[in-house]
C-alpha cells in the first residue's frame, strides 16, 4: 500500500474515533484525542473537563475504552491517558458540544449562540466566532455568524492562536452545523502584542488631605469588592455540576434571564 493510502487510512480511522468518543464520553465534556505510536504500543491521550467519569470506578471505564480501541479500530496496545482541561470555555469542542446540547434541547439558536459567545468572552478570549448553518428558522437554508473579540483569520497567527471546531445537530427540521473559532491570549506569539486602552480620567485639584481621604475609600472599596469575588466563586465551585448534562441543566436556567435583540425591539415598540 502507498504511503498516500496509508495517510487517508489514518485520517479516516481518526476520524471515526473522534466521532465515537465524542458520543461515548459526551458527559466529561470531551475535547479531542492525541494519538502517538511508540516501540512499545499506541499512547492515546483523552482531553476531557470531567476526569473522574471516563476513567470510572476502579478503573472500569478506561479498561472498556482500552478494549474498544484495540478491537474496532485496531491499535496496537492502546495506554490510555486522561488530561483534565483547566479553561473549558476555551475549547472550542466543548462549546460546540454544549451549544449543540441546548439547540437539541429546544433552546432558540440565537438565545443559545448568545449565550454561548459570552461565556467564552467572560473567561479571557481573544475573540470568538460562532457560525451556524442549515434549517434554522424556516424551510430555507440560512446561515448566522456572530464574533466578538480580535479573531485573526488567516497567516500564521491564525494558525496558532486560533482553536477551530464543527458539531451537528439533528432537529425536527434537518440538521444544523455548528462551527465555533476561538482565539486565546495565551497562545499569542511574541511578534503579536496585545496592549489594553487606558481609560482618561480628569481629576480636579483638590487638598493632599482629600486626596488621600478618596484614596483610602478606593482602597476599601477594593477590598471589599475581592472578599465578595471570593465569596462568589466559592458559593460556585459548591454548586458546581457533576456531569456535562447537569451543566447544561444549569446553563439553560441561567440562560432564561438572557435577553436577545428580538426580545429588546419588542420592548423598544
Amino acid at each position: 500500500m502507498s504511503s498516500t493510502k496509508n495517510v487517508l487510512k489514518d485520517n479516516y480511522n481518526m476520524m471515526l474515533l473522534n466521532d465515537y468518543l465524542r458520543k461515548k464520553i459526551k458527559d466529561a465534556g470531551y475535547a479531542g484525542v492525541d494519538i502517538s505510536k511508540t516501540p512499545t504500543g499506541t499512547r492515546v491521550a483523552l482531553h476531557v473537563t470531567r476526569p473522574g467519569i471516563v476513567i470510572g470506578r476502579k478503573g472500569s471505564g478506561i479498561r472498556e475504552l482500552t478494549e474498544i480501541l484495540a478491537k474496532d479500530f485496531g491499535l496496537k496496545n492502546p495506554q490510555l491517558s486522561v488530561v483534565e482541561i483547566e479553561h473549558p470555555e476555551l475549547s472550542s469542542s466543548v462549546m460546540c458540544n454544549r451549544l449543540a446540547s441546548h439547540i437539541e434541547r429546544g433552546t432558540a439558536f440565537r438565545r443559545a449562540t448568545m449565550w454561548t459567545l459570552k461565556q467564552i468572552m467572560e473567561n479571557g478570549a481573544m475573540g470568538v466566532q460562532i457560525t451556524c448553518s442549515g434549517k434554522l428558522r424556516g424551510d430555507r437554508s440560512s446561515f448566522e455568524k456572530h464574533t466578538a473579540g480580535i479573531l485573526p483569520r488567516a497567516g500564521h497567527h491564525a494558525e496558532v492562536i486560533v482553536n477551530e471546531d464543527i458539531a451537528h445537530v439533528e432537529t425536527p427540521m434537518g440538521l444544523i452545523g455548528i462551527r465555533i473559532r476561538i482565539a486565546r491570549k495565551d497562545k499569542v506569539v511574541p511578534e503579536f502584542e496585545l496592549r489594553d486602552v487606558a481609560t482618561i480620567k480628569q481629576k480636579t485639584v483638590a487638598p493632599k488631605v482629600e486626596e488621600r481621604e478618596e484614596e483610602e475609600e478606593e482602597k476599601e472599596i477594593v477590598i471589599t469588592e475581592e472578599i465578595a469575588e471570593e465569596i462568589v466563586a466559592k458559593e460556585l465551585e459548591q454548586k458546581k455540576p457533576r456531569t456535562e448534562t447537569e451543566q447544561i441543566l444549569f446553563e439553560a436556567e441561567q440562560m432564561k434571564s438572557l435577553e436577545t435583540l428580538e426580545e429588546v425591539e419588542e420592548k423598544l415598540k
